[in-house]
């Protein structure tokens, strides 16, 4: 049994830095890298292609809506075609990063509230889908594991790309299978024990405890943990001790 566990990398801005990086990468298999509208600049994305490249690990763009002063968890009235374009923008940007250091760039994982509403809008998952079938079929498109994972699926490979399903051991689901807010308390998990017994129930059961207690189905390839969570290094360590210690190796995503 395997499974990829990523983190969202690169997320500083000018003078500004977010996150842990350095200490971080040593416990994930992939880490997607903000590409300038959410977060970013071109000397983070290059500083942060290069730690991956140091580090052996998996690299994925990690494209938002042009939102810097909501770090990307506001929703915009876009059309998917404006997305999509957004989508090319931003992965062009990355991938150039990536060839200058000779890294393969593996996969596309939307930010914020574009993330969120993917997972419920068919429109947006197929623009997308588009947007990387024309750029590179290898690409994988990341989005959130859930009850609509075969439809999801299904209309990215319409499009001629594999989707792959992601689920948090760091955040709160809603019984419905969504992440809870970030604006209800008790969104964020912080003990790095109960993040790593989440993510083992994640990968053995294929299920999570929603916040009332109901049990939700998720099959997912990948596990994300926070990079700007204050407590994401011993999250993502812990997270990595428990999975390798039931016998689950911790390797970069693949396609299902």
């Amino acid at each position: 049994m395997q499974i990829d566990l990523n983190c969202d990398m690169g997320e500083g801005f000018g003078a500004y830095g977010l996150g842990r990086d350095e200490e971080i990468v040593a416990s994930v298999s992939s880490i997607n890298i903000a590409c300038g509208f959410h977060a970013g600049d071109p000397h983070v994305m290059a500083r942060t292609v290069r730690l991956a490249r140091e580090r052996g690990v998996a690299v994925g763009a990690h494209p938002g809506l042009p939102d810097l002063l909501g770090f990307g968890r506001r929703d915009m009235d876009c059309s998917p075609e404006e997305i999509a374009d957004f989508l090319t923008y931003q992965i062009g940007a990355l991938q150039a990063f990536c060839m200058a250091e000779g890294v393969a760039l593996r996969h596309v994982k939307p930010h914020g509230a574009l993330y969120n509403r993917a997972a419920q809008d068919e429109r947006l998952v197929r623009a997308m889908a588009g947007a990387l079938a024309r750029i590179d079929r290898n690409l994988l498109l990341v989005g959130l594991a859930g009850r609509d994972n075969r439809r999801m699926a299904d209309i990215a490979a319409a499009e001629g790309i594999v989707m792959v399903f992601e689920a948090f051991p760091d955040r709160a689901y809603t019984p419905e299978g969504a992440l809870l807010s970030r604006r209800l308390p008790g969104a964020v998990i912080h003990d790095p024990q109960a993040a790593a017994d989440r993510a083992l129930r994640m990968v053995m059961d294929g299920t999570v405890a929603a916040v009332d207690g109901t049990v939700v189905p998720l099959a997912a390839s990948t596990l994300c943990v926070h990079g700007d969570n204050p407590e994401g290094v011993a999250l993502a360590a812990a997270i990595r001790r428990g999975l390798e210690a039931a016998g689950v190796a911790v390797r970069p995503m693949q396609p299902a």
